[in-house]
Formats: structure tokens, C-alpha cells, sequence
């Protein structure tokens, strides 16, 4: 727990570059309820590091998965909405909302064939992830039920699907079928791996990318921040025709 709360002397520092970017939309800030904040405590704690880093809104994804976080839009939004009251609390002044990351599975497949209700970030794109390792079977049937629903899909961090690694251009295609992709801005300090960091280059290079986000579990992630400031293909991604600021009230 100590470690989670240990503050770092550059923490209270904004990042210039970073302050462009106005809205994060990829994030597991709600306590308790995934593989992100564990409790309010914690929530408070990253959302004042987003605050420190010149963030005017969050848009917060808890995971959505049928055999781990099998998470509803009533479980998510009651847990935005004790966020937020502790946000008043703490007179903190940032706009927060939740959506979802959700998993494609079956679970995702029968909510779309059923025309369920899911969280949308914004009033129409939908955040959705795969496998890391295994290619999914359904993606093309996926993409078909979102688009042909009214969604827009994000596909969230391309760059760390490793059976893209060496077909690339069987990733990129997926721009064609109306998929945008959001990219974690730590993969191009090779946080997750090398692969990743080229495949994100590559992708930032291809302006293949309409969206960046922390996908911010806890303060290691935020701390990379820094690194990733200095580093020249993240400045050609803020040159590039992000979406992120569009979603500002």
C-alpha cells in the first residue's frame, strides 16, 4: 500500500507536450471493481495526478469480461457516482465520466446481437480489446455488429496485439472497416515491450492513430509520462488529427 502512495519530487509538475492532450478516454480509475484502482483512496490519488498533469477531463474504462469482470452499466456508473461525490468532497475540479473497455467475447457478441445498452465513450464509440496473444476469431463479425448498431469501435492499444506483430498489415486494414485506434502512450517508451514500441511508431508514423490514452492502472503508469515527453514520435502523435479533445463538454 506504502508504495502505491509514494509520492515522486515530478509528480507535481505538468507536462507541457502532455497538456495538449485535454481528455483521457482509456483508464481504471473506479475503486474496486477491476484490475485498476483498488478503493476510493486510490481513485482520489491518480485522478489528482491527472489534475497535476494539466487533464481537464477523464473518461474512465473499467474492463468488461465475462469470466473476470463481469461488470454492468449499473455496477459502473454507481461507482462513477461515488467518485464523484468524493471528488466534491476533496473539492477537486475535474470532469469525469465512465464508460467501458470491453473484452470480445461472447459475452460482448450476444450484448451487440441483443442490442443491449453498452458505455460508449462519448455518445458513439465503443472501446473494445482482444486477446494479446490469440487472434479473435469473431473480429470482423464484431466490428460488423458495432458498426451496423451505431457504434463507432476504438480498438484499444493496437500496438500490443502480438499476433499483429508480424502482420501489420492485416492490422491496419481494420481502418478500413471503420475501426479507430487508440494508443497507449507509454508504448512508444517500450513499457510493454520493444515490439511494441516499433509497432507503435510505425502506427504514429502511418497516422494510423485517431486517439492516445494512459490506460492508467496505477501511478508506475502515470510516472512514465515523463519519458515519454522527450521522445520525438510522441511529439509527430500530438501533430496527428486526435480526437481526444473533441470530447470536451
Amino acid at each position: 500500500m506504502f508504495s502505491f502512495f509514494k509520492k515522486k519530487k515530478s509528480q507535481n509538475t505538468a507536462v507541457e507536450p502532455i497538456r495538449k492532450i485535454k481528455v483521457d478516454m482509456h483508464s481504471h480509475l473506479l475503486p474496486g471493481i477491476d484490475d485498476g484502482a483498488e478503493n476510493i483512496e486510490q481513485s482520489l490519488f491518480l485522478i489528482r495526478r491527472f489534475i497535476q498533469l494539466g487533464y481537464e477531463k477523464l473518461i474512465t474504462t473499467p474492463h468488461v469480461m465475462s469470466d473476470f469482470y463481469r461488470n454492468t452499466p449499473e455496477i459502473i456508473l454507481g461507482k462513477l457516482e461515488e467518485v464523484k461525490t468524493a471528488l466534491k468532497a476533496e473539492n477537486l475540479n475535474i470532469q469525469i465520466e465512465a464508460a467501458a473497455e470491453y473484452y470480445l467475447d461472447e459475452f460482448l457478441i450476444q450484448k451487440l446481437e441483443n442490442n443491449e445498452p453498452l458505455l460508449t465513450i462519448g455518445d458513439k464509440y465503443l472501446l473494445f480489446e482482444t486477446s494479446f496473444i490469440n487472434p479473435c476469431s469473431q473480429l470482423l463479425h464484431a466490428i460488423f455488429l458495432m458498426r451496423s448498431s451505431g457504434y463507432i469501435p476504438i480498438l484499444a492499444h493496437p500496438e500490443r496485439y502480438t499476433y499483429y506483430f508480424q502482420k501489420y498489415d492485416d492490422l491496419v486494414s481494420l481502418l478500413d472497416k471503420g475501426v479507430k485506434f487508440q494508443m497507449n502512450i507509454n508504448s512508444l517508451t517500450g513499457y510493454y515491450s520493444k515490439q511494441s514500441k516499433k509497432i507503435a511508431e510505425k502506427l504514429v508514423k502511418d497516422k494510423a492513430i485517431s486517439f492516445l490514452g494512459t490506460d492508467c492502472h496505477a501511478p508506475k503508469h502515470l510516472d512514465h509520462f515523463k519519458k515519454a515527453q522527450l521522445l520525438p514520435s510522441f511529439k509527430d502523435a500530438l501533430k496527428l488529427d486526435l480526437l481526444n479533445n473533441s470530447l470536451l463538454d
